[in-house]
């Protein structure tokens, strides 16, 4: 499948600030189940931005003004041709051993309703069934509900709140993961939904999880899952501070609107 991404992020604020930074995980590292046949990352100016590669293997690339500036874009244009993998992961760089990602954050902690969750749903089968079986169970936990949490909820308050996005599913998948002894980490990225032309305030998030004999293996918890040929994966971490499409700071205490549009369409030509 041909797929194409265009991915705008503007940025106003009320008055006139000095300096702006960001660091974008944005662009899709080739492997066994998708290539890249292009793609760009442009500031409002459409000149190239440097890049460089992180700690986790992530195509990164850095966005800085300085100067005073009131408004600000960034711009993701590009198209991948991908195949069905039923969610294994192979052939991306992997500069960190598996175990790294047992490592806890402040937003996949562990929690005694978690561990009970992951237990119960964990009770037979193979590794791999296990861990959809934990799939389920988080979906069937979580609502999926925007506006009850944010960037800071950790996963078990999503778990509490019983209601969250995808962001909030895969924190709570990966926790879970974690608490049986599995490797997993966060996944950040693009997800067609069959309908070209509509449009999207966010990119997709997931999880993925390391299974002896397999590798890693994706689980979309959101849509209850493994990616397919509909997914673009664009950056792994430890949770979605370490895999942020866009993060970064400024100077100044103007207030800040913030505008994305995300569309992912399936190409013309095939």
């Amino acid at each position: 499948m041909r797929l194409t991404v265009r991915h705008e992020t503007a940025y106003r604020y009320a008055h006139p600030i000095p300096y702006a930074i960001q660091t974008l995980r944005l662009t899709p590292r080739p492997h066994d189940g998708l290539t890249v046949l292009r793609w760009r990352v442009q500031s409002e100016t459409r000149r190239p931005l440097p890049s460089f590669t992180d700690g986790f293997g992530n195509l990164t690339h850095t966005h800085a003004i300085n100067r005073l500036h009131q408004s600000a874009a960034i711009l993701v244009e590009g198209e991948v041709e991908t195949w069905n993998t039923d969610g294994l992961v192979r052939g991306v760089p992997e500069p960190l051993p598996p175990p790294f990602f047992q490592r806890a954050t402040a937003l996949t902690a562990p929690h005694p309703a978690i561990d009970q969750l992951a237990h119960a749903a964990a009770a037979g089968g193979s590794p791999r069934d296990q861990l959809l079986a934990v799939m389920t169970a988080v979906r069937a936990k979580v609502d999926y509900r925007t506006g009850v949490t944010d960037a800071k909820t950790t996963a078990a308050e999503a778990l509490a709140n019983g209601a969250g996005v995808c962001q909030d599913h895969a924190h709570l998948f990966i926790a879970a993961a974690r608490s049986l002894g599995v490797p997993a980490r966060y996944v950040g990225g693009y997800l067609w939904t069959g309908e070209n032309g509509r449009e999207y305030q966010a990119s997709h998030a997931w999880a993925e999880a390391f299974i002896a004999d397999l590798g890693w293996v994706g689980f979309d918890a959101a849509n209850g899952v493994s990616p397919n040929e509909a997914y673009i994966r664009t950056s792994v971490g430890l949770d979605y501070w370490s895999a942020a499409p866009v993060r970064g700071v400024r100077r100044g205490d103007a207030a800040e609107a913030l505008t994305v549009s995300v569309r992912v369409g399936e190409a013309a030509e095939q």
